[in-house]
């Protein structure tokens, strides 16, 4: 789960609001007190600017609509302030101009990576593979935005951004994996009702946890709202915890994290007999995950001497890390491990978002990762451009902090009440299955999957190992394609990704609206 560190603003509670409210004024009538406590509660305010730019060779003027929507529980009680910006391009008929939501992961990240990275208006300019945190920090006018093809809604759900649970909301109601499913599908169809884009094409983009999100959001919106999606746009996908989080003792992860350990030290250029080429690097790694270092671990402690040296054998070839090493950790090391030892000889530790970059280790003797090289080069730049262009472009007044990552993983529920298991719920939850009950009953949803070789936050091949066990109908998996980048888990901060990363998407959108 997204480790990026950063602070939760507190929630105020309702109930203590209105204890308050009749402390000081018992001998009030009733509807006075409830007007009181009401009084307490802050208002949704959206700011509107309009704007004229360039995306590419086409200019554009839109609408921007930044803020927040007031959510309310089934009894008509605020919950939430749900914040959200939008871009909505002003020459369009909305009722045939797609629409796309999107979102970062986390869980208890905000979208402001996404916003200023590749799909809003405006661009941070990021130097890659350099530590961006000295400013002045700089913004530009995005070629590679999407708006020349649709128009944008971006999402920070609850306690992130400027989203937070007010009234009767509490943290508990948001943070799981079905509470934020239920969250941001009903913020999706309170959007289409207030703007007015029922009939417009619609697609969700999630990234990393939104691939979680964005699972369970296809389903819900189909089977509780009767909303169907045009397609889903999953940037480095986590969807299933037992396949793709290590740590667990659930062998998956590690069989599918080993190609991903080979690419970094591929391009750190820490092996011994280091190939010219990396995609055939990573065939032959693939093969070997799967027809040697699988069967071994499936043995546990059947597998005879010899099969675990020749596991052995090829870890350290194909990772440069000893086969001593390997040893000792029991033929199995989770990303946090393997970042921090692959280079301690010369005391640097590799990125996890991205493991081309890198940086000095702390704590030399530590077993584990100690920060992220990525987050630490690149969080400032966003964080200071998203705030200055929220505040001074986008007029937004407010004096809360804009929270980039609440550490929401620390109290998240992460069961989910899977739609084959009839009422139960799973421990480790699995959107996956939710996504493909989805494509079963909208058989015309197309799935557009974006990923990054270098990503060690979700590898590759965790995400194809999911839809390689995805429960559909042959001829549905058509439906699901693959676009890779020479890059980590946010490939649009590597120059060379942007203009690939624009061109697959503007190209699902449109193919898919015809």
């Amino acid at each position: 789960m997204n480790r990026i560190v950063s602070s939760l603003c507190g929630m105020a509670l309702a109930g203590f609001v209105m204890q308050a409210a009749l402390a000081a004024d018992a001998g009030a009538p009733a509807d006075k007190d409830a007007k009181k406590a009401a009084e307490k509660i802050p208002e949704a305010k959206v700011f509107v600017t309009h704007h004229k730019g360039r995306v590419g060779a086409t200019s554009i003027s839109y609408t921007a609509t930044a803020g927040t929507m007031l959510m309310k529980n089934d009894k008509d009680e605020p919950v939430a302030l749900f914040g959200f910006t939008a871009y909505a391009r002003d020459d369009a008929d909305k009722r045939t101009r797609p629409i796309v939501f999107a979102y970062n992961g986390g869980p208890g990240s905000a979208s402001a990576w996404l916003h200023m990275g590749i799909l809003g208006p405006k661009r941070t300019v990021l130097d890659d593979l350099v530590y961006n945190t000295h400013g002045p920090f700089r913004m530009v006018e995005n070629e590679y935005s999407i708006l020349d093809v649709a128009d944008l809604v971006m999402i920070d759900p609850i306690g992130t951004g400027f989203s937070r649970p007010i009234g009767k909301g509490e943290g508990k109601d948001f943070w799981g994996v079905d509470q934020d499913v239920t969250s941001v599908s009903d913020f999706i169809v309170q959007y289409l009702s207030e703007y007015g884009r029922w009939a417009s094409p619609k697609f969700i983009l999630g990234e990393s946890y939104g691939g979680m999100r964005t699972g369970g959001v296809s389903f819900a919106l189909l089977t509780r709202h009767n909303v169907a999606l045009n397609g889903v746009i999953l940037v480095s996908p986590f969807m299933d915890v037992g396949a793709g989080f290590a740590g667990l003792r659930i062998d998956e992860p590690y069989i599918n994290f080993l190609s991903t350990f080979a690419a970094t030290a591929w391009y750190q250029r820490v092996l011994k007999d280091r190939p010219e080429q990396l995609q055939p690097f990573l065939r032959e790694v693939e093969a070997f995950s799967e027809d040697v270092y699988a069967p071994v671990l499936f043995k546990g402690t059947r597998a005879t001497a010899a099969e675990r040296q020749t596991v052995l054998a090829g870890l350290e070839r194909y990772t440069g890390i000893s086969a001593a090493y390997w040893d000792k950790a029991n033929l199995r090391l989770d990303e946090g491990q393997f970042l921090q030892e692959l280079m301690r000889s010369k005391g640097k530790v590799i990125g996890r978002i991205d493991s081309r970059y890198v940086g000095d280790t702390i704590d030399r003797l530590g077993e584990s990762m100690d920060y992220d090289p990525y987050s630490a080069a690149v969080a400032p730049a966003i964080v200071a451009t998203f705030n200055a262009y929220y505040r001074e472009d986008l007029k937004v007044e407010s004096d809360r902090e804009y929270i980039l990552s609440g550490r929401l993983w620390k109290h998240w529920d992460n069961s989910h009440a899977q739609p084959d298991m009839q009422g139960g719920k799973s421990p480790l939850a699995n959107t996956a299955v939710d996504l493909a009950q989805a494509l079963t009953m909208n058989p015309k949803m197309q799935v557009l999957i974006q990923q990054g070789y270098f990503d060690l936050a979700v590898p590759y091949r965790t995400i194809q190992y999911v839809v390689e066990h995805l429960d559909v109908a042959p001829e549905l998996r058509a439906n699901v394609h693959f676009e890779y980048y020479d890059a980590g888990h946010m490939m649009y901060v590597h120059p060379p990704s942007m203009k690939k990363f624009k061109d697959t998407t503007a190209e699902f959108i449109r193919s898919n609206t015809r």
